[in-house]
């Protein structure tokens, strides 16, 4: 294996990317200077400090393999290079590159405000809030729980992300269901054919069953709920 390759393969492991393509993305480059890079067998000294920037990435240990994988973190983390049989582990790559270590500041909007009405309306702006990347996604709304419908599963002040291109009723899952002239409320949809309608229903037995005729459900289902954030 060549020196490159050898940068190359730990550069990767790092950033948690897979191809040249994806590199270029992290570093801000073109694919075809890394090509270059390849055929000159020779690792450009700013690409060791756009990692040192972005990720904390000691470039001693992405040119030998040797010191600490990270000097910094975001934390202010300064791992240290200790020997073996001291009774501690070496550092090992912490896929700072990877989407669960990366962060999204999107914006989070209130179960209320405008859609008290008869016909939902768009929810008013509350605030941001940064979540792991992997948690969102084009279609992805980000609400704050305001309610203790759900309580004990999604408490009151939780923050829910909801996919609002999942509108499909499934029977027994979790939606956010627009209620007329109280907001958006999470509710665990079941499917009552007899009747021609959609059975809304609270975790917390204090709140009443509710109910949608089948023929308006497309306007009331907000989308499908696919993460919770909460401290209990």
């Amino acid at each position: 294996m060549s020196a490159f390759d050898e940068v190359f393969d730990r550069i990767k492991l790092a950033t948690n990317t897979k191809t040249q393509v994806e590199l270029a993305e992290v570093l801000g480059i073109r694919q075809s200077s890394i090509s270059d890079a390849k055929r000159r067998n020779s690792v450009p000294a700013d690409w060791y400090m756009k990692l040192f920037e972005k990720f904390g990435l000691n470039p001693d240990w992405l040119k030998k393999e040797a010191g600490p994988v990270y000097l910094r973190t975001e934390q202010g983390y300064q791992p240290t290079n200790v020997g073996s049989g001291s009774g501690y582990l070496l550092e090992s790559p912490g896929l700072y590159g990877a989407p669960e270590a990366k962060s999204t500041v999107v914006t989070v909007y209130s179960m209320h405000g405008a859609n008290m009405t008869e016909a939902p309306g768009e929810p008013d702006v509350i605030g941001k809030l940064s979540i792991p990347q992997s948690f969102f996604a084009p279609g992805i709304q980000v609400f704050k729980v305001d309610t203790a419908g759900m309580e004990p599963l999604v408490c009151k002040g939780a923050y829910i992300g909801i996919d609002t291109n999942q509108k499909n009723v499934v029977s027994g899952e979790i939606f956010a269901v627009h209620i007329p002239f109280e907001g958006i409320s999470l509710k665990r949809v079941f499917l009552d054919g007899d009747n021609q309608r959609l059975v809304l229903k609270a975790e917390n037995q204090k709140h009443p069953d509710q109910y949608i005729s089948l023929d308006k459900h497309k306007d009331r289902i907000v989308g499908n709920l696919t993460w919770v954030m909460q401290e209990f």
